[in-house]
C-alpha cells in the first residue's frame, strides 16, 4: 500500500513540474552527455528521503545511477556531500527539483523532530506526530517524524480509536461514547479519549479507556490529573507544547507528548545537487 502510494506522490509530482516536457533541458538536450552530481549539504540537518530520491530518477530514467554514502537518519554538517547521481544529464536536470523537494522536506521534519526528541533525552517520555500534516503525504511526514527519533500515533481514522471533544459532545458524554465504540470495535484496539477538564479525566478513568488525553492542560492540571489517573491509563499531553516549553514538561508523570508542529511547522533544510563533470 503505502509503496504504491509513494508512486503516486512521485509521479504527480513529475506531472506537476515536467508536464508535456522541460522547455529549458530538452532545448539543448543535443549537447547533453552524461554526468556526475553531488547532494550539498548546506546546513547541519538530520538526513531522510534517499529511498525516495532514488525512486525519483528510477521513475524518470531507470539508467539513472543514484549512489548516497549516508543513511536515513545519519547527521550531516555543512557541506558534506551525501550522495550522486550519474547518467544522462538530461534526465537528471529533470527530476533536480522534484528529488530536493523531498529531500530537503523530509530531513527538515526529521530535523525538528529530533530537536524535541533531544530536549526530552533523559525522560521516558515519548514524542509523537498528529494528523496534522500536508495532505497526501503522510506516509512520508511520518516516516520522517521516525527517522528523527520520534513516535507515530495513529495513521488516520481507520486504525485507532480517538474521541474528540466533538465525538463526546455529540454522543451525549465520555461514558457513553465510550460504551458505544467498545461494543463495535475489535477487542485488541485500544481507546483513546482527549479531555478538556478533571471530571472529564474522573469519566474516562471510570470507562475504563487505554490512553487518556490532557488537551490544553496547564502543569498544575496535569499533576491533578496524573494523581486522578494513579496508573490506570497511559497519559498524553497536547495542546501549547513548543520547542520552547517543552522542557517543563519533561518531569511530569506521563507517557507521551502529541506536537502538530513537528510536521506542520518544520522548515525544509538546505540541499544542493551541483554538477561535477562528464563521465
Amino acid at each position: 500500500m503505502y509503496l504504491s502510494l509513494i508512486d503516486r506522490l512521485i509521479n504527480l509530482a513529475i506531472d506537476e513540474d515536467i508536464g508535456k516536457g522541460d522547455l529549458s533541458t530538452d532545448s539543448i538536450k543535443p549537447y547533453l552527455g552524461k554526468g556526475t552530481f553531488e547532494f550539498v549539504a548546506k546546513e547541519e540537518f538530520i538526513l531522510c528521503g534517499i529511498d525516495v530520491v532514488r525512486r525519483v530518477f528510477e521513475l524518470i530514467d531507470s539508467d539513472v545511477n543514484v549512489h548516497f554514502s549516508r543513511k536515513d537518519g545519519d547527521r550531516v554538517a555543512k557541506s558534506d556531500i551525501i550522495g550522486s547521481v550519474r547518467g544522462d544529464v538530461s534526465s537528471i536536470l529533470k527530476g533536480e527539483r522534484i528529488a530536493l523537494n523531498f529531500l530537503q522536506r523530509m530531513s527538515g521534519i526529521a530535523t525538528n523532530t529530533s530537536y524535541f526528541v533531544e530536549k526530552l533525552k533523559y525522560s521516558n517520555i515519548k514524542i509523537l506526530d498528529t494528523r496534522k500534516t500536508l495532505p497526501g503525504h503522510r506516509v512520508l511526514e511520518k516516516y520522517s517524524v521516525k527517522t528523527g527519533g520520534g513516535y507515530n500515533h495513529r495513521f488516520g481514522l481507520f486504525d485507532g480509536v480517538m474521541l474528540k471533544d466533538n465525538h463526546i459532545d455529540a454522543v451525549g458524554g465520555i461514558r457513553k461514547a465510550v460504551d458505544i465504540v467498545r461494543r463495535n470495535i475489535p477487542i485488541t484496539v485500544k481507546i483513546e479519549v482527549e479531555t478538556r477538564d478533571l471530571d472529564e479525566v474522573k469519566e474516562a478513568v471510570e470507562a475504563g479507556v487505554d490512553i487518556i488525553m490532557l488537551d490544553n492542560f496547564d502543569i498544575e492540571m496535569i499533576y491533578a490529573a496524573a494523581d486522578i489517573i494513579r496508573g490506570k491509563s497511559k497519559i498524553e499531553v497536547s495542546g501549547g507544547v513548543t520547542i520552547n516549553n517543552i522542557d517543563k514538561y519533561k518531569d511530569l508523570p506521563i507517557d507521551y507528548i502529541s506536537v502538530g508542529a513537528l510536521t506542520h511547522q518544520a522548515r525544509s533544510v538546505d540541499i544542493s545537487l551541483k554538477y561535477r563533470g562528464e563521465i
